[in-house]
């Protein structure tokens, strides 16, 4: 790294939060904080759900799966467009109906707020440990980037130094900052792939693509592997995706978020359908970017080139190969990626517990200006909170992305299959509800620890994550139905009005 690189990254950090906050403009109310008044454009949001679910793991941890593998991977992002196309026209309508901040207000109104509330805190739990996760994932290259000054720190002190940056133009901006950023970091560090892969392109032999071809790297579907194990088989990445875009996209509060504030239903429909396909080329161009690695380092393991992690095989080549100030950008594209999911994930986390858990549970009517007080003190505590979660998985072996998805998958059956229940099951109540999502995940979290499958080559292995979240969804509409049958069928007004409040 040159001294060129430094100033880039330098003013990039700096012009982040200044563009955020100026963007943003005064946060006057709890809407405005929360749900920037539903007055943000559809592309803006799209760059924003994109840059939120990809950001820091795309950039480097893609790449990284497609070294050690193939394409197979994008299987996953053919699922989360089928998914995204479900919940544009099923569950958004409902939000927008209700006039919602809260994905977990419909479960509210719904069955109660005994339900709402298990949901909030179910997603707490899983943005704390999913996207800790991605902040652990920054600190790679960051800490490649200062070895390479002689300076070293410690992921945790990383980490903190991050998460004290990106609190600024969160705790002032709101989700007006957080969208505007997002979009433009995710243009920068999309940019800057591109360019990476200019100058990759140009240093590898005339016959790579030959090569990586007759290797198989360039394989998009798997039709041979195992279904219920194998998280790239076709059916298991393509259905599984799927299920798992419905329960990132439409249960989970980090990303209903963004979509409720666009203008209307009609751009917030827009703006999710084409976070899809956006999401299946940048997928597509990082993994290619990996298959060019392979070629660049013949093929070597990460150990083998001395370094302590697989993920650290992109950010190296940008590091040590790519020219001044073209790494400086990349590097701050990736820092400016993790801050962005970090903003998304403290706007969201306040969002959900000021107005699923604190309001719901003090029973208190709360003056507007109180609740934007509220909203800006819990982003502060969940900030710290954060600091501790990501400094949890130093030592995963996995490529970081696979280990994301897969926490994430834990929970987000239970969730969906909620919001499933109240919509497809008309008998069920608040009690059935609460006991199916508490028994979808024990179920799941059984199957993750403690069942395995026989892998097709004489061992075990434990169920794809891709099959987590259908899992969750099959088991929540089987105990919540079952438990259903207990109560009388609601009378045709009452069903009417039932829906209605749905």
């Amino acid at each position: 790294m040159r001294s060129l690189d430094l100033v880039v990254i330098g003013l990039y950090l700096i012009a982040m939060p200044v563009l955020g906050m100026l963007l943003s403009g005064r946060q006057r109310s709890s809407q405005d904080y929360f749900v920037g008044s539903r007055q943000l454009p559809w592309w803006a949001v799209c760059f924003s759900v994109v840059a939120t679910e990809t950001s820091t793991l795309t950039v480097i941890s893609v790449p990284t799966v497609a070294y050690l593998g193939s394409f197979t991977y994008l299987q996953l992002a053919i699922g989360y467009l089928i998914g995204r196309v479900v919940v544009a026209f099923v569950l958004l309508p409902k939000y927008y109906a209700g006039n919602l901040v809260s994905a977990y207000a419909f479960l509210g109104q719904r069955f109660g707020s005994g339900l709402q509330g298990t949901a909030s805190v179910t997603f707490l739990v899983t943005r704390l440990l999913a996207d800790g996760l991605r902040l652990f994932a920054t600190a790679i290259p960051v800490k490649v980037v200062l070895a390479a000054f002689g300076v070293t720190m410690s992921y945790w002190q990383i980490v903190l130094i991050l998460s004290i940056m990106t609190v600024i133009y969160t705790y002032f901006g709101g989700i007006k900052a957080v969208v505007w950023v997002d979009a433009i970091q995710m243009a920068v560090y999309v940019g800057g792939a591109i360019c990476a892969a200019v100058v990759l392109l140009g240093r590898l032999p005339g016959d790579w693509m030959s090569t990586a071809l007759a290797e198989g790297k360039f394989q998009l579907f798997d039709f041979g592997s195992s279904i219920i194990t194998d998280q790239y088989a076709f059916f298991t990445a393509v259905i599984g995706g799927a299920v798992f875009a419905m329960a990132s996209h439409g249960a989970d509060q980090l990303m209903v978020q963004r979509l409720l504030a666009c203008r209307n239903l009609r751009d917030s429909q827009r703006a999710l359908i084409a976070s899809g396909v956006v999401v299946f080329l940048q997928f597509a161009l990082f993994l290619f970017i990996g298959s060019m690695l392979w070629s660049f380092f013949k093929g070597a393991q990460p150990a083998d080139l001395g370094m302590a992690s697989k993920d650290e095989l992109f950010p190296q080549f940008i590091v040590n190969d790519l020219p001044p100030g073209l790494s400086g950008l990349l590097i701050a594209g990736i820092l400016a990626a993790a801050m962005s999911t970090l903003a998304s994930s403290l706007n969201s986390l306040s969002t959900s517990t000021v107005s699923d858990l604190y309001q719901r549970i003090s029973k208190r009517k709360l003056d507007d200006a109180t609740v934007l007080r509220m909203g800006k003190g819990w982003t502060l505590v969940w900030a710290v909170v954060f600091v501790v979660f990501a400094s949890m998985f130093s030592s995963t072996d996995n490529p970081v992305v696979e280990v994301g998805l897969s926490i994430a998958s834990y929970t987000y059956g239970a969730l969906l299959g909620a919001f499933l229940l109240g919509l497809l099951v008309k008998r069920a109540r608040q009690a059935d509800a609460v006991i199916a999502f508490v028994a979808t995940l024990v179920v799941v979290l059984f199957f993750v620890f403690w069942v395995t499958f026989p892998n097709g080559e004489g061992g075990e292995k434990s169920l794809a994550f891709p099959w987590y979240t259908p899992l969750g969804v099959i088991v929540t509409l089987l105990v919540g139905g079952l438990l259903s049958l207990r109560h009388p069928r609601p009378a045709p007004e009452a069903a009417v009005e039932q829906a209605d409040n749905a």
